[in-house]
């Protein structure tokens, strides 16, 4: 497995020129050399301790949870290794241990997908964290070279995959059968046996399945390391609520081509295992926290002002919480609602990241671009 010589963040994730604008060029966009100065008068005596432990409870979590996936995936390559990936052999003598295997995978990455969701905002809108976000939840392929991962993946058949997206994208669409080029190929998957293919049945590229399971373990790993050298400054935690929040727009988007709402027409090949309006409460509850840590320090810029701030990023998290257990009790969204609703949060979302840039600016701490 290699790395290309650059991490390109994606341009929706570092929507700061748009955070400043709302700030009524009050606020100053700094770089990632803002870091090595010491903190404003302002900023000393904050404690953002609880922040780095919420976010090291959730990289263990993902290291756990993505070693269960890589061994799921060594099982499988095992048990195709042994038809000598004769893929119709392999249905034909080993169904039952197929189909076992397949649910297994599924079930074990609805568990990982959360552990990662639920830290996203922590990950993705920290600078010196958020190429990790890129390699495992949001880089895009070789397709998109301004958004695409900086890594090849490597079969152990010497197979390569260049950019071949981010490790949540390959292992999900892999286990669920959504994207045809990592399907094995010349079968049929009918897991079950009864002469039809339903949705979930999926025979994955044994070769490339285990490549990938064994990249996303590696690099939870390397986040997890990465996330225990981290000590979080008001910078960090001021630079993560102005990248993350306004983000809404891009998650209904997704939300609205997903299987949840286009169903069979979805041109979403990932996000199958869990809506994305479950993502969208994961990450909004983990700014909530990150927020809850930092807002004695932003009400030294404007008491009102701060807890209007955390009103509105509460009010906005139960927004999207509330949308999730409607879907997850059997409501079905149109895509023109979803439209509708992505709008709203996003017009909410943005009035936020404003706030607490002008917050920043007072306090004079500078908002990191990466």
């Amino acid at each position: 497995m290699t790395f290309a010589t650059e991490v390109r963040i994606p341009m929706t994730r570092l929507a700061l020129a748009a955070a400043c604008a709302f700030a009524l060029a009050l606020a100053a966009c700094g770089n990632d050399d803002s870091k090595s100065e010491p903190d404003p008068p302002a900023a000393e005596g904050t404690d953002l301790a609880a922040i780095k432990d919420y976010l090291l409870e959730h990289t263990e979590q993902l290291v756990t949870d993505s070693g269960a996936v890589r061994q799921n995936a060594e099982d499988y390559y095992k048990l195709a290794k042994s038809t000598d990936f004769d893929y119709a052999a392999l249905l034909e003598q080993h169904r039952a241990e197929v189909r076992d295997l397949i649910e297994q995978a599924q079930d074990g990455f609805a568990k990982a997908n959360p552990a990662y969701e639920q830290m996203e905002g922590v990950v993705a809108g920290v600078p010196s964290l958020a190429d990790y976000d890129v390699i495992i939840d949001a880089g895009s392929d070789a397709s998109d070279p301004e958004t695409a991962v900086p890594f090849d993946l490597e079969t152990p058949a010497g197979r390569e995959f260049k950019q071949p997206g981010n490790f949540n994208y390959l292992i999900e669409t892999s286990i669920f059968g959504t994207e045809p080029k990592f399907r094995a190929k010349g079968v049929e998957p009918d897991l079950d046996g009864d002469g039809k293919v339903e949705f979930g049945e999926a025979v994955p590229d044994a070769d490339f399945y285990v490549a990938a399971a064994r990249g996303f373990e590696k690099y939870a790993k390397e986040l997890d390391g990465a996330a225990r050298e981290w000590e979080p400054t008001p910078a960090d935690a001021l630079t993560a609520l102005v990248v993350m929040t306004p983000t809404m727009s891009e998650y209904f988007e997704a939300w609205k081509n997903s299987r949840f709402i286009a169903g069979d027409k979805a041109t979403e090949k990932a996000f199958v295992v869990a809506s994305r309006l479950q993502d969208i409460a994961d990450i909004l509850g983990g700014l909530v926290l990150v927020y809850d840590n930092v807002e004695p320090l932003v009400a030294k810029a404007d008491t009102q002002q701060a807890a209007q701030t955390k009103q509105s990023l509460t009010k906005l998290h139960a927004f999207a919480a509330q949308l999730r257990d409607k879907e997850a009790g059997g409501r079905k969204y149109t895509a023109e609602e979803a439209d509708t609703l992505g709008s709203q949060a996003q017009e909410r979302a943005e009035a936020i990241a404003g706030q607490i840039t002008q917050a920043a600016a007072k306090l004079n701490i500078e908002i990191q671009e990466g």
